[in-house]
């Protein structure tokens, strides 16, 4: 069945786990959609998994844009959810409704995510006015990293906590369907999530969320600059790549492959026919 906003709000009444996935491509959208994922989020994390940027905020909307479409081409079932990048909505709320509408119009997107608490909460009230669904996202925003100073959990002192929950209850009340949190201490997640009638999507907040959501690339260890602590790995699918590159080297180098079975006859008369 296809997921929709209605499905993410059912599972919070009923206490069902949601599930999401990052994907950036049409054949990865096509696998995890295969499995029954809830949700897929093309996130702007495809600057350093995709693009090899050092952070998300060199990611553009034609980035964005262009993954978009593919992953939305490779998916069925799964509600695709876009990530709005670096300056696409914070200049104004004009910017915010024009590009988000540009996420559902030109690369057939279900839904938006964008960063932020309250401050970004006119922007989420008129994207949702506007008849686009929005996912919030707050604790640790990447496109924030220059003023945290770092990847760094969010929420540990008591002002910091009571602010994200304020934030919450806000981002609720301005019409997001949900709410990614980010890095922040389980027991605070769980009291978020209990405070709010939207789902929680949590990565790095435990267990007490209402749904989970990974980038692919960390729990398959395909990608190798850094691992989140958050993060568990489900399969060594990057060791079985490298395993099958060097294969693939060393039997070209053989002359292994390509053997008979790869390859194309051509009748001897046709041959004879050359010379």
């Amino acid at each position: 069945m296809k997921n929709s906003i209605s499905t993410f709000m059912s599972a919070k009444q009923s206490g069902e786990k949601l599930t999401m996935l990052t994907a950036y491509d049409y054949s990865m959208a096509k696998l995890i959609d295969e499995c029954n994922v809830n949700g897929i989020l093309v996130g702007d994390s495809l600057g350093m998994v995709c693009l090899g940027y050092k952070d998300t905020l060199s990611v553009t909307m034609e980035d964005m844009l262009h993954h978009t479409k593919a992953v939305v081409r490779g998916s069925t079932n799964a509600l695709v959810v876009a990530d709005m990048p670096f300056m696409s909505y914070q200049a104004s709320v004009y910017d915010a409704v024009k590009n988000a509408g540009r996420f559902i119009q030109e690369a057939g997107a279900a839904a938006i995510k964008l960063e932020g608490g309250a401050l970004v909460c006119p922007q989420i009230e008129a994207i949702v006015n506007a008849q686009i669904p929005v996912m919030a996202h707050i604790g640790l925003t990447p496109q924030s990293i220059n003023m945290f100073g770092g990847f760094k959990v969010q929420g540990k002192n008591s002002i910091d906590a009571k602010k994200l929950i304020e934030d919450a209850k806000k981002i609720e009340a301005a019409g997001a369907f949900a709410i990614v949190l980010e890095c922040i201490p389980a027991r605070l997640a769980d009291i978020i999530s209990k405070e709010i009638s939207i789902p929680t999507i949590g990565i790095g907040a435990g267990a007490g969320c209402d749904g989970q959501i990974l980038v692919y690339q960390d729990m398959l260890n395909m990608f190798s600059d850094f691992k989140p602590k958050f993060s568990k790995t489900f399969s060594n699918v990057g060791d079985l790549m490298r395993d099958a590159f060097k294969s693939y080297i060393r039997e070209v180098n053989e002359g292994t492959f390509p053997g008979a079975e790869h390859c194309f006859k051509i009748d001897d008369e046709v041959l004879n026919k050359l010379y």
